[in-house]
């Protein structure tokens, strides 16, 4: 691939960081929007500096342009995590709705790829295990998290009516439950959350405990959204692993790898699925990517980083 100018909406969250870096890393030119909502200016500068790398700190539900050439636009700016999508579910909807239009205006504007960042939570509490692209979900759009799957099916929605009614180049990845070094104690994902209590020695309130999930190693799912980029797929395509294991199996994991830490079985969350686990047929297909960190190593990472972070 020659050099291109990428524009990263909310790039400056958990996975927007490493994305910026392995895009940099290989000689692109990166523009970060982000409206630093999350306060996440910090991860930014672990990035490389230079005439390569500039953020434009703009909320992403207000209208904007860029004026320099874009050849590739990724659209991840989003409240995300149950506590944000609660207190904040206009926001959420906003920013999956208007500023989808607003980074899918600059991508035509400039004749730019654009690649969407949705969720696997679009399936809901699915019916078909595991989860293939073509289905269409269980979802309620009044549930306490409607907000956030809402938001991102509509964004799919618009999507798909820029490609018939404009014929962009666009493309759309569902990702599963990523995790990592960098994600800080504050990301919203279960695994984060678990990290930290277990360092600290505290109890890990596991609600339910035996609904599953997959999880994605960050560097992995980094890698099958900078081929989906580089591609001109369509999509969706889901981006995640088929380990799949109970919320128990990972909080004990986590407990067994930091060394400390407890568990205890609380009362599950409303509208909670059961079961969850993508089906990666089609993005071995279609784009040569499959995931290469099993969950014992990605979370012995983690931890590792965690702790150095702790130390300073």
């Amino acid at each position: 691939m020659t050099s291109r100018h990428v524009l990263v909406t909310g790039g400056a969250g958990f996975i927007g960081t490493h994305l910026c870096a392995v895009l940099l890393r290989r000689g692109d030119r990166v523009t970060v929007l982000d409206n630093l909502s999350a306060d996440h200016l910090l991860a930014l500068g672990d990035l490389p500096q230079g005439d390569a790398f500039a953020l434009l700190r703009h909320d992403v539900t207000e209208p904007f342009m860029v004026s320099d050439r874009v050849d590739a636009v990724v659209h991840m700016a989003t409240p995300n995590g149950p506590d944000a999508i609660r207190r904040r579910p206009i926001d959420t909807l906003r920013a999956n709705s208007i500023g989808t239009m607003h980074a899918l205006e600059v991508a035509r504007h400039h004749g730019a790829r654009f690649v969407l960042v949705s969720t696997g939570d679009v399936y809901g509490d699915p019916l078909v295990h595991p989860q293939h692209e073509d289905y269409r979900g269980n979802v309620d759009p009044g549930g306490p998290f409607s907000a956030y799957t809402e938001g991102k099916r509509f964004g799919e929605a618009l999507v798909a009516a820029y490609v018939i009614q404009h014929s962009l180049n666009a493309g759309v990845v569902r990702p599963a439950n990523i995790y990592g070094p960098g994600m800080g104690s504050a990301y919203p994902g279960v695994v984060a959350a678990f990290i930290t209590k277990a360092m600290a020695g505290q109890t890990l309130a596991l609600q339910g405990g035996t609904q599953t999930r997959t999880f994605c190693f960050v560097s992995d799912f980094v890698g099958g959204l900078v081929a989906m980029l580089d591609s001109a797929e369509l999509g969706p395509i889901n981006l995640g692993t088929a380990e799949e294991v109970t919320i128990r199996d990972l909080a004990e994991l986590i407990v067994k790898t930091v060394g400390t830490g407890t568990i205890e079985i609380i009362l599950g969350r409303d509208q909670e699925a059961a079961r969850r686990c993508p089906d990666i047929t089609r993005a071995r297909e279609l784009l040569g990517w499959k995931p290469q960190v099993p969950l014992s190593e990605g979370i012995e990472r983690t931890v590792d980083w965690a702790r150095t972070e702790r130390t300073g």
